[in-house]
């Protein structure tokens, strides 16, 4: 597929945009590293971010980075030819995570274990190649569901940042798509059809999963209450901004 298909929909692009505003998260000169795990909304998230390049005012690299698990059935070996037709600097890590999770996890979820070990790996990658942002692909509904299960079972008010800085100080984490609707993700990767690697981690469907606990609670409340998301976001919006980076 050539590139000049994969344009991504308006409505996209918009809440990409205001979020990237409101939260200051590009800025001019910036080296940005985008988690890319094969599935479709980090796969839209790149899409978006080419397209953003070529009339942004601001300038900005990108360059993507997979980290491989080593899961049964995860093969992101088709990503390879499609970064390589983008011309895109593409970083590939692998290491057993699941294995490692089975001998060292305790209290944990796996997918907790998880993308706490992949974090790990990116900053480092991110330090070793010179890219002073990481962009990671969560959108609104992943922030609800972790909003749930901070309250539900940590007992606090929390979700995940729109923009911040990682404890060594010397990164900036930013989520473009946190305006944006999984839907929105799902309906863009099909229309241009994004090489998306099926089920990027089998785990999840074999392991209990408290975040696909709270997506089934939160579809069934939407269907009653369609405004449900924008409340939540509503809500918030003071966590998404809490401790934002200079």
């Amino acid at each position: 597929m050539s590139e000049a298909r994969i344009k991504p929909p308006k409505s996209l692009l918009r809440l990409v945009g205001r979020a990237i505003v409101d939260y200051d998260m590009i800025r001019d000169g910036d080296r940005i590293l985008l988690g890319v795990s094969g599935g479709k909304d980090s796969l839209s998230l790149l899409a978006i971010l080419r397209h953003l390049q070529t009339y942004a005012p601001v300038r900005f690299e990108l360059g993507v980075i997979t980290v491989d698990p080593e899961i049964p059935g995860f093969d992101p070996a088709p990503l390879k030819a499609y970064y390589g037709d983008l011309g895109i600097p593409w970083l590939y890590e692998q290491q057993p995570i699941m294995e490692q999770a089975k001998a060292h996890m305790d209290g944990d979820s796996f997918c907790a274990y998880c993308a706490r070990m992949k974090r790990g790996i990116m900053y480092r990658l991110c330090r070793r190649e010179g890219y002073g942002v990481l962009a990671l692909g969560q959108h609104l509904d992943d922030l609800a569901e972790s909003l749930l299960m901070s309250l539900f079972h940590g007992g606090q008010l929390r979700t995940m940042k729109a923009h911040y800085r990682n404890d060594a100080g010397d990164i900036r984490i930013i989520r473009p798509l946190a305006y944006c609707r999984e839907r929105q993700t799902a309906a863009f990767a099909e229309a241009a059809g994004l090489p998306v690697v099926p089920d990027s981690c089998p785990a999840c469907f074999t392991m209990p999963s408290r975040r696909e606990h709270m997506k089934a609670l939160l579809a069934r409340e939407e269907a009653e209450h369609p405004h449900l998301f924008a409340n939540i976001l509503r809500a918030i919006r003071p966590l998404l901004t809490e401790g934002a980076p200079p």
